[in-house]
C-alpha cells in the first residue's frame, strides 16, 4: 500500500506539474547507518553530531534482510553511509555479510571511530568483493578542513586514508564544490597533497555543493516536469540516482526505504518497508537537494 502524500509531491507552488523520476532497476543500495557522528559539523547534510539519534544506528538483523532482498532484485553495489558509520557496533560484521555477495562502499570521516576499530577491519581484506573507502576531507587545506570539522580533523583524517590506502583497500575522497571554484586548481591542489602524504595523486575526488541541513528550505528553482521532459530524455533520467537506487534508514525502530541517499527529512520520500514495493514507485523532484542534481549532476554513487 503506497502511503498518502502531501500535493507539494505532485505540484509546485505556482501549480506546475512536478519533475520526476520512474525507477528502473535496483544496481546500488545504501544503507544510512545512523545519524550518532563524532564529529558536529554546522554544514553536516544530515545534521549529524555526537550521540544524534534522530536516525538511529542500524543492527546486522535490520540490514541482512535488505541485502537478501536486493540480491533478488539484481543489485550491483552496497553503500554505506551516515553519519560516522563506524559509531555503529555491528558495521564490521553487516560488511563482512555483504561484501559475500557484492562490492561494498563505505562512507567515513576517516579519524578515531575508524582507527580505533582498525585491526577488526583488517579481515575485510580478504572479502570475496572489495570494500572501498571514501574519506571526507572538505578542502585541500588544513586550516579550511578544520574550521569546519575542528582541530585535529584534517590531519586525522589523511592518517586514516593512508591507513587504509597501505592496507589495500581502494579509496576515493569526498569535497566541498565552493560557487563559481575554479574546479581544475582545486583538484590541482588535492592532487598536491596527496602525493605529498605518500598517497596515490589519481585517486577519485567526489565534489559536493552545500546541500543546506536537514529540515531547511533554501530558495532553489522547481524543478518542473517541462525540466526533465524538455531538458532530460529517459536515458538521461536514468542516471539520476533515485532511478537505480534507494536507501535504508531506521527511523523510530523502524526500517524504512526512501528514495534517494540525500533526502531522509521528508516523509513523502518514504516509499515503505521493502525494496520492491519503493521500485514501483515514480519519484517527484520535490526536495530543494532535486534542484543539485538537476543542476549539478550531483551524485553519492561510485557504482
Amino acid at each position: 500500500m503506497q502511503r498518502i502524500r502531501t500535493q507539494s509531491w505532485f505540484q509546485t507552488a505556482d501549480g506546475e506539474p512536478r519533475g520526476y523520476i520512474d525507477p528502473h532497476a535496483l544496481r546500488e543500495l545504501w544503507f544510512h547507518t545512523g545519524t550518532a557522528c563524532n564529529l558536529a559539523c554546522d554544514f553536516c547534510l544530515e545534521g549529524s553530531s555526537p550521540g544524534d539519534k534522530r536516525l538511529e544506528l542500524v543492527r546486522f538483523e535490520d540490514v541482512t534482510p535488505f541485502i537478501d532482498e536486493a540480491l533478488e532484485l539484481g543489485v550491483e553495489q552496497f553503500s554505506f553511509t551516515g553519519g560516522e558509520p563506524f559509531l555503529a557496533k555491528q558495521l564490521i560484521k553487516i560488511l563482512e555479510y555483504a561484501s559475500r555477495f557484492r562490492p561494498c562502499l563505505v562512507l567515513t570521516n576517516g579519524t578515531a571511530p575508524l582507527q580505533r576499530r582498525f585491526e577488526q577491519l583488517l579481515s575485510l581484506r580478504h572479502s570475496l568483493h572489495p570494500i572501498h573507502f571514501r574519506v571526507s576531507l572538505d578542502a585541500p587545506d588544513e586550516v579550511t578542513h578544520d574550521d569546519g570539522r575542528g582541530e585535529g580533523t584534517f590531519e586525522a583524517a589523511l592518517k586514516g586514508m593512508a591507513m587504509l590506502h597501505e592496507a589495500g583497500f581502494r579509496v576515493s575522497v569526498a569535497r566541498h564544490m565552493a560557487d563559481g571554484e575554479d574546479s581544475v586548481a582545486v583538484e590541482s591542489d588535492y592532487r598536491r597533497l596527496l602525493a605529498a602524504r605518500g598517497l596515490p595523486e589519481d585517486l577519485h575526488l567526489v565534489a559536493f555543493p552545500d546541500f543546506a541541513t536537514p529540515g531547511s528550505h533554501p530558495q532553489v528553482p522547481q524543478v518542473t516536469r517541462h525540466c526533465m521532459t524538455t531538458y532530460q530524455d529517459e536515458e538521461g533520467r536514468r542516471q539520476f540516482m533515485c532511478a537505480y537506487s534507494k536507501m535504508v534508514v531506521k527511523r523510530q525502530g523502524q526500517m524504512r526505504v526512501y528514495a534517494c541517499t540525500l533526502v531522509d527529512d521528508d516523509e513523502d520520500y518514504d516509499l515503505g518497508g521493502t525494496l520492491r514495493q519503493a521500485m514501483e514507485q515514480r519519484i517527484s523532484m520535490k526536495h530543494h537537494r532535486c534542484y543539485s542534481c538537476f543542476a549539478y549532476g550531483a551524485s553519492c554513487s561510485e557504482a
